[in-house]
This record gives C-alpha cells, structure tokens and sequence, in this order.
C-alpha cells in the first residue's frame, strides 16, 4: 500500500483522464484516438493546460492538498438528509441532432447511477472475489437533478478547451457552480469520453464534461461505457480524486491504502492481475480511477472516500456545498 505523498511541487502530480491514445487532444488538432473501445478522458491534460495559463492554480491546489491532509473524513453540518451530504445537480445539454438531444430518461438513469456508485449501492458492489472487500467504501453522497438545460447548436464536437460552458462561445454557462455541480452533455470528439476540473479552477467553468455517448444507461449510452461509470469517474476527479496509478508509471494517487499500479487498466482485467511496481501488488482494477470498462468498475477505497470529503468540510475547496 502506498505511503499519502505530501508535496509543494503538486503541479507535477496533478492528474485527470488521459485520452485512449494518449495524445493531446483539442478542438483545433483533429487528432483521433488510435485505441477504438479504450476510456479517453482529458482531466489531466486539461488541468495541465489550465495551471500554464494561470500561474496562480498550483498553489491554490497545494493548499487544498495541505486541508486534505489535515482533515478528518467527516462531514460535521450543513446540507446533510440522513446523515448524507446532497448535491444539486445541473445538466446542461447541448445538442445538433436528435440523438444528442438525450431524453429526461437517460438523465435520470445518469443520477441514479451516481447515487448507486456513491453510496455502495450498485448491484456489482458485492462482486465476488474482491480481494480488496474490506476497504470498500460508502461515499454517503446523494445527487439530486435541480435542473436541466437545453440549447441547440451548429457545432458537430465541442473539444476540451471549455467552450461548452461559455454561452459566448455557443456553449450554456454553469448555473451556481460555487453551491451546484454542473453538468455538460454534448459531443467531444477526439475519442475523449468526458473530463473534469478539479477543485481549486475557476468557478467560470467548473464542473463536467460527458460525451452523451457515454452518459446514463440508456437512449444512446454505448457499450463497453453504458453503464453510467463515466460520470462516477469525472465525478471522482471533480471531487479531488487522481488517476489511480497516478498519471506516472507507478506513481502515487495520494490516497493511502490503493496499491501502487504501474499504468492504467483497460478492458475487464483478469482476477488476480498484478502490478509491475517494486513488490508486485495486486492491482485495484476494480476501482473507479482506472480506465476499465463500465463493466470491469465497482468501488471507491475508504481512503478515497475521505479525499472526497475533506474538500466538503468547513475550510475545504467546495465548503459552500454544504
């Protein structure tokens, strides 16, 4: 199990979704993924392309690593039903075609998945021979539909640079980002399944991106991404949560009790597939940092469940959820 690694330096660690060929990926390249069916993801490159243009970034992020460290996974008072933390949801769709105009159906179906994943209530919870059962956590966070938007376009992909949430780019902006998690539904293109921004970015574009391809379980949800885990995934990122294997070979997702893996997982691993890492750990494939199909993920750790909620707590980068 890895050590929690603490660093001034955080820039060099900050992580997101790669995308399937691992190759940068904008509105302007028209560069394509070259590994058709592999999870793209563009939270690392993009926050990479955010801490350059905003010098000031890496240190807001450290001093968020600085109150995770120090906070207990607790969530004390505030917007809590049950002794669970709820969030408004925002779904802003843009859409050129009926297709991408997803029904109220699959929203939902997106929303309840959320509130499955991230409360240990999915059916593949429970998957036999899990070998890291005894660390599986119940997040304990609802989300709640506030509202959805809808808006036509001419656009046939959007990119990663944001212009989705720009209404002076043709795009909806956030509605109440610093108190609502936004969501974008639109096509992407590129072969990236969705991104993120994590906590500490501007309020101006927070929240996240999902190509409508892959979101929900329904209308046009696409195998092998159908099951919803695109969201919980982006979400995760959202909510301060790094690439399990850290966006390095072998590196450190700065969570104390996922094991060292030397890259990203594709597909459904085999049970029992190790790491290469120094002492050849058994993989958290199952995990829903990796890069496995929707399939192949079921569970947060107990120690990425307090990652998650330190952000909430008084002082934390998203305290106005609460």
């Amino acid at each position: 199990m890895k050590k929690l690694l603490m660093t001034l330096a955080v820039a060099s660690l900050l992580i997101s979704c790669n995308k399937e060929d691992s190759t940068s990926v904008n509105e302007s390249s028209n560069q394509t993924a070259s590994l058709a069916g592999h999870r793209g993801c563009y939270s690392h490159e993009h926050l990479e392309e955010q801490l350059k243009a905003d010098p000031t970034l890496a240190q807001r992020m450290n001093d968020i690593e600085v109150h995770t460290a120090k906070t207990a996974a607790a969530i004390e008072t505030g917007r809590i039903v049950n002794g669970v933390l709820e969030i408004p949801v925002v779904v802003n769709v843009l859409y050129r075609t009926t297709a991408e105009n997803i029904s109220q159906a699959q929203i939902q179906s997106q929303i309840d998945v959320l509130n499955k994943d991230f409360n240990a209530q999915n059916s593949d919870y429970n998957t036999a021979n899990n070998p890291y059962s005894s660390v599986r956590a119940n997040v304990g966070i609802r989300f709640v539909l506030d509202a959805v938007y809808r808006k036509s376009t001419t656009k046939t992909s959007w990119g990663t640079n944001d212009a989705m949430k720009k209404s002076t780019q043709g795009g909806l902006n956030p509605t109440s980002p610093t108190t609502k998690l936004n969501l974008w539904v639109c096509t992407i293109g590129g072969g990236i399944l969705g991104y993120a921004q994590f906590p500490g970015g501007s309020s101006a574009t927070d929240g996240v991106v999902i190509d409508s391809k892959y979101f929900g379980t329904t209308g046009t949800a696409t195998y092998p991404f159908n099951l919803g885990r695109t969201a919980t995934h982006e979400v995760g990122h959202w909510m301060n949560l790094r690439h399990i294997w850290g966006d390095a070979t072998c590196g450190s997702d700065l969570v104390s009790d996922t094991p060292v893996h030397n890259a990203a997982n594709y597909g459904v691993p085999a049970v029992g597939h190790r790491s290469t890492c120094t002492g050849t750990p058994l993989e958290m494939y199952m995990n829903y940092m990796d890069y496995t199909d929707d399939r192949g993920m079921y569970m947060f750790s107990n120690g990425q469940k307090s990652r998650m909620l330190a952000i909430f707590q008084v002082g934390g980068s998203r305290a106005s959820f609460r």
